[in-house]
């Protein structure tokens, strides 16, 4: 037959072990460190998530604007042309596409030199892709000449011209001059500038016009380096590209690379270190719950006698058990929630505050990005209690497992 528990004693029990005893004030003193452990713990890693998923989303929104969503590669010569600009229009309407030439040259302006790359665009079918590019067009002088560009800002200002002067331009093709040769060489007028947000980017890419690039290295009209794509659903429409190519047998010319392909080891490191992370910072909730562990086992050893009494007045061993599982419980659950309630304090004081600055000539973002996702608040809350109830059970098993003839006998 099982006995029913009186919840009533229990509750009187816990409460009156949750007060200060004068006369083993250490014990309460190591329950409020274990709540207080628990509840920076929590805490901390609230904030550490939420930073470096705040940190992730912006690296991915800046990357996202100068890799494009999706970048058809021609494996073999003349497969990236007119014909599978029209075909892929044809087939797939809702994407975009901007075929593209690409090049590494050296821009030199006065005793300033900087390495870049250069792409040959077509300018209306680029700014349909590029929100950054389109920008720095709403901002253009509007140069007639085929032979103009548009840089980022820093290398603008890093080669020390402004829009309407000219940049000259080395290519890493060679000319006959005489009796040897040289690198082609050709000055471009500035037309307008960006600014993407990353400093690198600004430096080193370059756009210039598709009949630049066919004038001064004698490029094929029509046939391209590569095809930019622009489309909301990259991994689907991957996916979908490139069973249409094999369809007709097109798929071993070109080659469909995603964005996140062209940075899978920046992002890969990127989710190790929040793991790597996470796990090391759950270490504190750990170290936290040892002193619950601690202190239940100092309440046990110092409560002997009158765990003794109790049993020999009728209470049971699953009764007392429950006494200090719940006790711990009760001072890990209050931590976790006092942590979560001063995390979100925190986040909020640190979006709203502009408490911490970034460079954003290093980062992309001078403000501090937090961005705690629903499944991260999840797993850290989850991971807390795991930890505290599991450290509640070998104090709660010890106390039920006093003998009250051995105790009293001894007392």
């Amino acid at each position: 037959m099982q006995v029913t528990k009186n919840n009533v004693f229990i509750n009187k029990v816990i409460k009156h072990y949750l007060k200060y005893d004068r006369d083993n004030p250490f014990i309460f003193i190591s329950s409020l460190l274990a709540f207080i452990g628990i509840a920076a713990g929590v805490m901390v890693l609230m904030l550490a998530m939420g930073i470096m998923n705040g940190t992730q989303k912006e690296f991915k929104k800046r990357l996202f604007v100068m890799n494009y969503p999706l970048t058809l590669i021609p494996i073999g010569y003349q497969n990236a042309n007119d014909d599978i600009v029209t075909k892929l229009s044809s087939k797939f309407p809702e994407l975009k596409f901007s075929p593209y030439y690409t090049t590494q040259v050296i821009s030199k302006s006065g005793s300033n030199v900087n390495g870049s790359i250069l792409y040959g665009v077509d300018f209306e079918k680029e700014r349909q892709i590029n929100e950054v590019f389109d920008k720095s067009a709403q901002s253009s002088i509007k140069v007639k000449s085929k032979f103009k560009m548009v840089t980022g800002e820093s290398l603008a200002v890093e080669m020390g011209v402004q829009k309407g002067q000219k940049l000259t331009l080395y290519f890493s093709e060679q000319q006959a001059i005489g009796f040897g040769s040289m690198p082609v060489q050709k000055r471009f007028t500035i037309d307008a500038t960006f600014d993407s947000g990353l400093n690198t980017y600004d430096k080193a890419i370059i756009y210039t016009t598709h009949e630049a690039f066919q004038k001064v290295l004698k490029r094929p009209t029509g046939i391209y380096d590569g095809i930019h794509i622009y489309s909301n659903d990259a991994m689907n429409d991957l996916k979908h590209i490139n069973a249409y190519l094999k369809s007709i047998d097109y798929h071993q010319g070109v080659r469909i690379q995603g964005w996140w392909e062209q940075n899978a080891s920046f992002f890969a490191a990127m989710e190790m270190e929040k793991k790597a992370l996470f796990l090391v910072l759950l270490l504190i909730i750990l170290v936290a719950a040892l002193n619950i562990i601690s202190s239940l086992l100092m309440t046990v050893m110092s409560r002997r006698t009158e765990i003794a009494l109790m049993k020999t007045l009728g209470a049971t061993s699953s009764e007392i058990k429950s006494i200090f599982f719940k006790l711990g419980a009760i001072i890990g659950l209050g931590g976790i929630i006092a942590g979560t309630f001063l995390g979100l304090i925190g986040m909020w004081i640190l979006t709203t505050f502009d408490l911490i600055s970034l460079s954003e000539d290093v980062y992309g973002f001078s403000k501090l990005p937090i961005d705690l996702t629903l499944l991260d608040f999840v797993l850290i809350i989850i991971g807390a209690i795991v930890i505290v109830l599991a450290s509640s059970i070998y104090p709660a098993k010890k106390a039920s497992s006093v003998d009250p003839l051995n105790v009293l006998r001894n007392e």
